[in-house]
C-alpha cells in the first residue's frame, strides 16, 4: 500500500461524490480516514448509480475504499462529546456540505480551530462557503452551467438545447478533478502545519475549480478579444475540421487520435508514409498549424486506412510522430500499455464480491497501491473506533441503545 501519509488522520463528513472523493484520495496515500455518517442514514452514495448488492453501489466501492465509518448522531451532546475525543487526535477534516451545516451542527471551523488550533479544516462544495450561491444545494452539472461550461438556446420544438455555435468552458465537471484541488492546497497545508505548527480553513468552490481547470478553455473565453494575430491560434471548429489534429479510422477500423500541428511531428509523418510532397502543407510563420486546407483531411483519412491501428503505433514509435490509439468505452483496458502500466486491477469486496478499480495514476519507486481496506457497510467500524478512543463495551452498548451511535 502507499504510505505517504502514514500518521495522517482524517475526519470526512460528507455524502455524494465531491467531498467523498477528498477523503478517497488521502486514503489512498494512506492516510487514515474516518468517515462520520448519521447513525440512520450515512452516506446514500451506496445506493446511487447501480448496486451490485444492496448498499453497494458501484459509486461507493470506489469513492469510500480506504476508509472507515463510524456512526455518531452529532445532533446529540453525547454524539458530539465522542466527535471532540476523536477531533483532538485528527490533522484534517473534510467538510463536504454547503453553506454553514456543520457550523450549525456546532462542529464548523471555528469550533474545531478553538479545540485543536493546528486542524486543517477543507471544505468542498459545488459553489464554495462564500457568495450570494454559497448555500444552494448543488448536483451535476450545476457547477459547469455557474462557470459557462453549457451553452444554451431554445430549440424549434420548443425544448432547450446545447448551442453548438458558442464556445465551451472546457469539458463537463469531474469530481475528480475538483478533488484534486483540495487535496493538493490540503497537503500544501499540511507541509505548512509541520513548519509553523498552524492550521487553516480551505475553501474549494466546484464553480471555481471548472474554470481553473479548463485553462485553455477559459483563458481563450476571457482574453479572446485581445488576441491581435489569429495566425496559429485555434478557432472554434479546429478540432471538427482541422487535419492535423484530428481523429482516423485504421485499416482495421479501429481509431487513432493524430497530433501532428507542429511542423516536425507533420514532417515525421510525411517521410514516414513517403509523402514528402505534402509537407509543403503548413504556414512557415509559426512551428505548428492545425491543418485547415481544404481536402487535407480526406487525404489524410486515406493514408490512414492503409495500415492497421498497431502498425500505426509502430510507425508513431520508430519515427517520433504524434499518434496514439483511441478507445470507446472500457475497451481501453486491453490496451498493453495500459495493461502495462497496471492502473486497472479486479480486487473483491467482501459483500460485493468481484469489482473492477483504477488505482493511484502516479508510480512511487518504493510503494505500490492497493485497496488495503474495502468501501465500508455503514458504521461498521463505529466498535472499533470507539474502543480505541476508550469507550468501554457497556458504554458502547448504551450509545447503540440511546441512538447516538
Amino acid at each position: 500500500m502507499l504510505e505517504l501519509l502514514k500518521g495522517v488522520r482524517v475526519l470526512e463528513s460528507a455524502v455524494l461524490m465531491t467531498g467523498t472523493f477528498v477523503g478517497r484520495m488521502l486514503a489512498d496515500l494512506g492516510a487514515d480516514v474516518i468517515k462520520i455518517e448519521n447513525p440512520r442514514v450515512g452516506d446514500y452514495l451506496r445506493d446511487i448509480g447501480g448496486t451490485i448488492t444492496p448498499h453497494n453501489s458501484l459509486f461507493h466501492l470506489v469513492a469510500n475504499r480506504n476508509k472507515r465509518s463510524l456512526t455518531v448522531d452529532l445532533k446529540t451532546e453525547e454524539g458530539r462529546a465522542v466527535f471532540w475525543d476523536l477531533q483532538k487526535t485528527a490533522d484534517v477534516f473534510i467538510d463536504g456540505f454547503a453553506g454553514d451545516a456543520c457550523e450549525k451542527l456546532g462542529v464548523g471551523y471555528a469550533a474545531q480551530t478553538a479545540r485543536n488550533p493546528a486542524i486543517i479544516y477543507a471544505q468542498v462544495s459545488g459553489y464554495g462557503a462564500t457568495g450570494p450561491y454559497a448555500k444552494i444545494p448543488t448536483h451535476g452539472v450545476m457547477m459547469n452551467a455557474l462557470a459557462g461550461g453549457t451553452p444554451l438556446k431554445m430549440g424549434e420544438d420548443g425544448l432547450v438545447r446545447p448551442d453548438p455555435g458558442k464556445r465551451e468552458i472546457g469539458p463537463s465537471l469531474s469530481v475528480q478533478d475538483v478533488a484534486t484541488y483540495c487535496v493538493m492546497t490540503t497537503l500544501a497545508a499540511l507541509l505548512r502545519r509541520g513548519r509553523t505548527g498552524e492550521g487553516c480553513y480551505i475553501d474549494t468552490g466546484a464553480a471555481d475549480a471548472v474554470i481553473a481547470n479548463s485553462v485553455i478553455a477559459t483563458t481563450f473565453a476571457l482574453n479572446d478579444h485581445r488576441v491581435t494575430d489569429r495566425d496559429g491560434a485555434p478557432r472554434t471548429g479546429d478540432h471538427g475540421g482541422g487535419a492535423k489534429y484530428q481523429f482516423y479510422e485504421t485499416k482495421d477500423c479501429k481509431f487513432v487520435l493524430f497530433c501532428a500541428m507542429e511542423h516536425k511531428f507533420w514532417d515525421n509523418f510525411c517521410r514516414a508514409v513517403g509523402r514528402e510532397d505534402l509537407s509543403e502543407a503548413k504556414t512557415d510563420k509559426f512551428v505548428f498549424d492545425w491543418g485547415l486546407e481544404h481536402g487535407l483531411r480526406q487525404e489524410v483519412q486515406a493514408i490512414f486506412h492503409t495500415r492497421t491501428q498497431q502498425e500505426w503505433i509502430d510507425l508513431a514509435i520508430a519515427h517520433d510522430i504524434a499518434i496514439g490509439p483511441a478507445y470507446s468505452g472500457e475497451t481501453f483496458r486491453d490496451d498493453p500499455h495500459t495493461k502495462e502500466r497496471g492502473l486497472i486491477f479486479d480486487g473483491e469486496h467482501p459483500d460485493a464480491g468481484a469489482f473492477t478499480y483504477f488505482g493511484w495514476p502516479s508510480q512511487i519507486s518504493d510503494q505500490a497501491f492497493e485497496v488495503y481496506r474495502h468501501a465500508p457497510a455503514h458504521g461498521e467500524q463505529t466498535d472499533e473506533i470507539l474502543r480505541a478512543l476508550g469507550r468501554s463495551e457497556a458504554e458502547i452498548a448504551r450509545l447503540r441503545m440511546a441512538g447516538v451511535v
